[in-house]
């Protein structure tokens, strides 16, 4: 069983499926190069103007159309320690500079690695164009409270772009969630990313997007290739969100999961990130290194988190009812 990429255990729903069956067969054409319905249905979820659409293939792909548009090698971005991996990919690829802000201790009381925000706000400087705010991030699962979030905002100057990566959106609790649409209205230099990878279950199709003021989206269409999403890809992603059934279903599996899991933890006696996520990171208090080569051999992949600095930790999806008992099963044989 595969628990290591944050993938959503159902698969796609029936209505994604039906789509990409009807589409297929027209794969001769080439795609919508502007996702014309898709950005129009998006539009109407976050009551936003379709102008303020980015479309990339995934959201890392618009990760990386940021560090393009915005990034020279005479720059510098922001991100956290311990943030999503693509953040120092993209930056490095451009030859800009990062400014690393330290996260909260691991004993901090309430979120442990998570994201520091005054650290984020004081590593901001002169040069400095971008800030990647990862939100829950990946790997700690860890979040930021909206007002919170607001005010980041406003401590950051209106001449540096702020990203807030919502990669795992729709698994927050709802009082958690932004106000998508109020932020963007509020904040011009404000890029919001989301992903279908994720709850959508689209992850093989690869398609996200971004959310910004229609000038920023403008430059960001303007380096980003015409055809970089594909057409069974829009379609299916277009069908997805008109499927609510099973959204939610993906939601409750995700939230008893996680609820069982985290108990299952406890029994265990291993410590564990606090998570907004579809995954857990779990503090094995040692080189998690052979407890993941131990759990590969039983047939059980997760995911070390080494490259994150964090080689104690493993991170796991929360998958299946059955998945979930064979990784605990599996896990529990590996520490006996």
């Amino acid at each position: 069983i595969k628990l290591a990429s944050n993938e959503n255990p159902l698969g796609p729903g029936t209505k994604a499926l039906q789509a990409i069956e009807h589409c297929y067969k027209n794969i001769n054409y080439y795609p919508d190069g502007s996702a014309f319905k898709l950005s129009k249905r998006l539009a109407q979820k976050f009551d936003v103007d379709p102008a303020c659409l980015t479309f990339g293939n995934g959201s890392n792909d618009v990760l990386e159309l940021i560090a393009r548009a915005f990034l020279t090698s005479q720059h510098s971005a922001v991100y956290s320690e311990y943030a999503f991996a693509v953040y120092p990919i993209v930056v490095q690829a451009i030859g800009a500079r990062a400014n690393i802000a330290p996260a909260f201790a691991k004993n901090h009381e309430t979120m442990p690695l998570g994201h520091d925000p005054d650290a984020l706000i004081d590593a901001i400087d002169d040069s400095t164009r971008v800030v990647f705010i990862a939100n829950p991030n990946n790997p700690t699962g860890t979040w930021l409270e909206p007002a919170t979030v607001v005010a980041m905002l406003d401590r950051i100057p209106p001449d540096v772009i702020t990203v807030l990566d919502l990669a795992y959106l729709e698994y927050m609790d709802e009082s958690l969630k932004p106000d998508v649409s109020g932020l963007l209205a509020q904040y011009p230099n404000l890029i919001i990313t989301c992903t279908f990878s994720k709850v959508y279950a689209l992850a093989g199709l690869r398609i996200g997007y971004g959310l910004s003021n229609p000038a920023v989206a403008d430059l960001l269409n303007r380096v980003r290739q015409p055809f970089n999403t594909n057409a069974i890809a829009q379609a299916a992603a277009l069908a997805a969100l008109d499927d609510d059934t099973h959204l939610q279903r993906s939601i409750r599996l995700n939230q008893g999961g996680k609820i069982w899991l985290q108990r299952e933890f406890d029994k265990l006696g291993l410590a564990y990130l606090p998570t907004m996520g579809n995954f857990i990171s779990i503090n094995m208090k040692r080189d998690a290194a052979p407890v993941y080569e131990a759990l590969l051999r039983k047939g059980v992949i997760v995911r070390p988190v080494a490259n994150y600095l964090m080689p104690d930790y493993l991170r796991v999806t929360i998958g299946t009812t059955e998945q979930n008992e064979r990784l605990i099963d599996a896990l529990t044989g590996v520490m006996a």
